[in-house]
């Protein structure tokens, strides 16, 4: 299972944090910066690990069901 979050600025997606690398990683010069400031942050990174877990793996038996 993989977490994705995504943020987006006018149709362009600008960053984004996968729990499969565990951190941020940006796709415009902007976006780069951001990436750089939200992994430099252990609690941001953390919450959003915590996601996973909390989310995801909750969820996963009852998806998968539906599908």
């Amino acid at each position: 299972i993989e977490f994705i979050r995504s943020y987006y600025y006018n149709k362009v997606e600008l960053v984004r944090f996968s729990s499969s690398l565990g951190k941020f990683v940006g796709f415009t010069e902007f976006g780069l910066k951001q990436a750089e400031h939200r992994n430099s942050n252990a609690a941001i990174l953390a919450a959003l690990n915590a996601d996973k877990e909390r989310y995801c793996l909750n969820n996963v038996g009852l998806d998968h069901r539906n599908i």
